[in-house]
């Protein structure tokens, strides 16, 4: 090996210590975006583009009688007005889970056109849009356009709306049934309950909330008359799926569409769909020859984007004489709005029956949900979709059981976990886990969180006129839902090295923990990797990001394509080398003839591939590959935090004091990175728990509509977010990934919610309902102590 080669050899090996798997390398979008220089949706303004406004439905529920356009498109600037019937000719907006109703029939699917027809359903529901030269000129449109509407009575709350008498959004949806769903053995269910020594039974509400990514939701659309081809520049979480989604809605071919994403500013579930503002601007860009852009405001968004959560579940838990779990039933309902939202149903049915049981023995789960159809704006996946659900219902049954039984509620929750010597274990959800050590991860957590201590800490809120709670949230998710993900590679011009995925970042920092998996794989320098990842021309597959699955799919892609780029490089080398192709190792970063020192690195094999390197005939004239890995199996995160409460009895004001974790991610890429999508995950599980509601009046006008109403969690909301990892590496993936976007919400919401309630709990409040608003939390103390307050 000569100098040169020696050198090189050494730079990639400081390079790999520095930024290969493992190190918490920093996130490098993050100098582009803190100068304001990241490039959103709305940032996006086109030649010759027009500007859209929504008109909407100011009635949660009605019959349109007429809309008149005649005034609007009258007015200055206006270039078109449009009604329902100018979009007849798209196909609805789609739910694309393929549930059964308990019967084995399908469920009920009301299609939703882009525009209502007939009927208003939601205050929000779009009933028409304007198209002008300016927005000013839009806005003043939109403002002349009249909705003639004959108002009917309105049903916000699931169970309310499944009761006889209740208005009836459709025809074919008795009871505002859209699936009765159920999972279990009924029988063996009902059996294990029968001889149970104790049951718990507790009511819980998981409350709805709004989603309220940062950006605003924005399109811009264009269509091509010679191509009959449509473009969409709007935000995502995978541009493939969005794109699949339209071509169906447009009634055309893949050929004939392209959906485009920059940068995103949040989506926890919401930007996944396509809404029906996006076949607005798509026709309008088709009708009027313009390009057409739509930007939403944050008053539009409160009603207009999907929101989350929403279910009344009673969760019942049964055990033995000696405290083991025998079986845990679900039984309630779930809001699905006034329209199936993509995946809607999932949360309350397939995502709680694989949630739920967690990291504790259970050997029998029944599942009873009802999706019900009301008058609000639909509901969908927000920030873990049924995951932090699904745990909060069980840890919330498990503190309960323990105070009606008095068993120590540490000591119920280690009587019940599984134990590692069980993996792999058959859950009583049909999910079989790979891997976890979960004694270890509750012991580790009940250390790093000084459990001991607080008895001492109590007392001396005590003294201070403070009430102070422990509260455990353990948890398990399933994550990773099985999608084809592409794995693209491709060694550019100018020396740089580009990843293509399907998956799509949308804060999370993707750019970063894929290249350093890149450059381990292929010792490519860090520094060169970039990523593409918002064309859907430039994508094979694409399963997007949802579920916390990006680094287990991508990376799985990843790694896969880079061994395709591996196998193609040697028999390139070989040629170089003049040696054979079975005597051609690689080796960080080099290919090497075995045995020897002489070798080529893969930065300088492409160089030289750009520069015109004549090669025999079979011999791959590029390093680039295109791979679609198959569906990767899901993994399971687990952990364990603890969270600390203070009360003021007087005021009701709930205080996080103090917050620890430890959690098993499998793998860490970068702990860096990981540690930060943990504490994000725990604020919006303490904006729920504390502060975040979306309420309606009884005749469907939303109630908390702009953030004068609506609380959302601040800096001096939370306290330090203690962060530990106790990896145990999946086994389903070549990364031993597990994911970690959503587990801080699981973690979150369990914690806080048993925090709150073990402090209350001298005072006899066994249950208090999200959020533990201060008036809440006053009245329950109030009611309590048989006072009034006054």
């Amino acid at each position: 090996m000569n100098i040169r080669e020696k050198t090189a050899a050494t730079a990639d090996g400081l390079a790999l210590s520095k930024f290969g798997i493992g190190q918490p390398v920093a996130r490098t979008e993050d100098p582009v975006l803190v100068q304001g220089l990241g490039r959103y949706t709305d940032d996006l303004n086109l030649p010759g583009q027009a500007y859209a406004v929504m008109v909407r439905s100011v009635h949660a529920h009605g019959v349109i009688r007429g809309i008149d356009l005649d005034a609007a498109r009258a007015m200055p600037g206006v270039l078109g007005a449009f009604g329902g019937g100018d979009l007849a000719g798209y196909g609805p907006l789609k739910c694309t889970v393929p549930f059964k109703n308990r019967d084995g029939s399908d469920m009920t699917k009301p299609p939703r056109p882009a525009l209502a027809a007939g009927k208003v359903r939601f205050v929000g529901d779009p009933v028409a849009f304007v198209v002008a030269e300016t927005l000013a000129q839009a806005k003043d449109a939109a403002e002349a356009v009249t909705v003639d509407i004959d108002p009917l009575p309105a049903v916000t709350l699931a169970s309310e709306a499944v009761k006889e008498g209740a208005p009836q959004l459709y025809d074919e949806a008795p009871g505002n049934i859209a699936l009765d769903y159920h999972y279990g053995d009924s029988a063996q269910v009902a059996e294990a309950f029968a001889r149970a020594a104790h049951v718990t039974r507790l009511p819980l509400r998981n409350s709805r909330v709004v989603v309220n990514a940062m950006e605003p939701r924005a399109a811009v659309a264009l269509y091509d008359p010679a191509r009959t081809h449509f473009t969409l520049h709007a935000q995502s979480q995978g541009t493939f799926g969005m794109k699949g989604q339209l071509v169906d809605i447009l009634g055309t071919t893949p050929d004939k569409v392209r959906v485009l994403t920059g940068q995103v500013g949040g989506s926890f579930g919401m930007k996944a769909p396509v809404y029906p503002e996006y076949v607005c601007i798509l026709h309008a860009a088709r009708a009027l020859g313009r390009p057409v852009k739509w930007t939403d405001e944050r008053s539009g968004s409160f009603v207009s984007d999907h929101h989350g959560r929403d279910h009344e579940m009673t969760a019942e838990l049964a055990l033995d004489k000696d405290g083991h779990f025998l079986a845990v039933r679900l039984t309630g309902y779930a809001n699905m709005g006034a329209f199936l939202g993509t995946v809607a149903p999932l949360m309350a049915t397939l995502n709680a029956v694989k949630n739920t049981p967690s990291v504790y023995r259970t050997p029998l789960l029944e599942v009873s949900s009802k999706c019900v159809f009301t008058n609000t704006t639909q509901v969908s996946a927000y920030r873990g979709a049924g995951r932090p659900e699904g745990n909060y219902y069980m840890e919330r049954l498990i503190d309960e059981a323990a105070r009606e039984t008095g068993i120590d509620r540490l000591a119920l929750r280690r009587r019940n976990h599984i134990r590692p010597r069980q993996m792999p274990f058959k859950a009583a959800s049909g999910m079989t886990y790979d891997s976890g050590d979960f004694p270890a991860v509750f012991k580790e957590a009940l250390a790093a969180a000084d459990v001991q201590g607080f008895a001492k800490r109590r007392r001396e809120s005590r003294k201070a006129g403070k009430l102070r709670g422990l509260g455990i949230g353990s948890y398990l998710e399933v994550t990773a839902p099985p999608n084809r993900e592409m794995g693209g590679i491709r060694f550019e011009a100018d020396g740089t090295v580009t990843i293509v995925t399907g998956t799509l970042d949308y804060g999370q920092g993707h750019a970063t923990p894929f290249a350093q998996v890149l450059s381990e794989k292929l010792g490519v320098p860090f520094e060169r990797i970039r990523l593409s990842q918002g064309d859907s021309d430039a994508l094979i597959a694409g399963g997007g990001t949802g579920g916390s699955r990006s680094i287990t799919a991508s990376g799985m892609a990843i790694v896969e394509a880079a061994a395709l780029v591996i196998e193609r490089g040697r028999q390139i080398a070989a040629h170089v080398l003049e040696a054979a192709e079975t005597d051609i190792v690689f080796e960080r970063g080099r290919f090497v003839i075995a045995g020897t020192d002489r070798s080529v690195g893969i930065m300088e094999l492409a160089a030289r591939l750009r520069g015109g390197l004549a090669l025999p005939p079979g011999v791959p004239s590029s390093l680039d590959v295109s791979h679609a890995s198959e569906p990767v199996p899901s993994a399971f995160p687990n952990g364990a935090h603890v969270a600390e409460v203070e009360i003021d009895p007087q005021t009701g004001t709930v205080a996080l004091v103090r917050y620890s974790s430890v959690n098993d991610f499998g793998t860490l890429i970068n702990p860096l990175l990981v540690e930060g999508q943990v504490h994000g995950g725990v604020v919006q599980g303490l904006g729920q728990a504390l502060l975040e509601q979306a309420l309606y009046d009884d005749s469907g006008q939303l109630l908390t509509g702009s953030f004068m109403d609506y609380a959302m969690p601040r800096a001096h909301d939370v306290c330090d977010i203690g962060f530990l990892s106790h990896p145990v590496p999946a086994r389903t993936n070549p990364l031993g990934t597990k994911g970690c976007g959503e587990a801080g919400c699981a973690g979150g919401l369990a914690s806080i919610m048993n925090a709150i309630v073990d402090a209350l709990s001298v005072l006899g409040i066994r249950h208090i309902d999200m959020p533990a608003t201060p008036e809440r939390v006053w009245r329950a103390i109030r009611d309590a102590s048989g006072t009034n307050g006054a």
